[in-house]
């Protein structure tokens, strides 16, 4: 049975857990609000057993009007082919709902199994969030301010 789990965190961001029956899986995804969007910070593995604490989110997330999203990999420790498809899933999901996704803090690993995967050519990559969050339509430079 998969439950979630509250996991301690700062104030003014939301993260959840999953365990299996008990046992703690090595995921969470914190939630982060700026003006420009909103930052999804993963962090753990991402496997079969972890994507659906993304898909909750990020589906939350597009039904309440908040459809530029940053996936934020540089906690992400490993991928397996669930966690690429969910990857996938997730970014036409956003497209379909009129959104913009990006993604920032790729691994060197994270980076190679996208580029074997052809992903790389797929996700909008930036070097930092700052670049990410400019890129969105109607963003002026300098006007990134982080509102959590």
């Amino acid at each position: 049975m998969l439950t979630k789990c509250p996991v301690p965190n700062s104030p003014g961001t939301v993260e959840l857990g999953y365990s299996l029956q008990g046992c703690i899986l090595d995921f969470s995804a914190t939630i982060r609000h700026t003006p420009q969007a909103s930052l999804i910070d993963l962090r753990g593995r991402l496997t079969f057993f972890e994507v659906g604490v993304l898909r909750e989110n990020v589906t939350r997330l597009l039904g309440e009007g908040r459809k530029h999203i940053v996936l934020n990999l540089s906690g992400l420790q490993y991928v397996d082919s669930s966690g690429i498809g969910e990857l996938a899933r997730i970014y036409v999901m956003v497209l379909k709902s009129g959104g913009e996704m990006k993604v920032v803090g790729l691994s060197r690993n994270i980076e190679d199994i996208l580029k074997v995967t052809h992903l790389y050519q797929v996700f909008p990559e930036f070097p930092d969030e700052e670049a990410a969050l400019q890129s969105f339509p109607g963003v002026r430079p300098g006007k990134a301010s982080e509102n959590t």
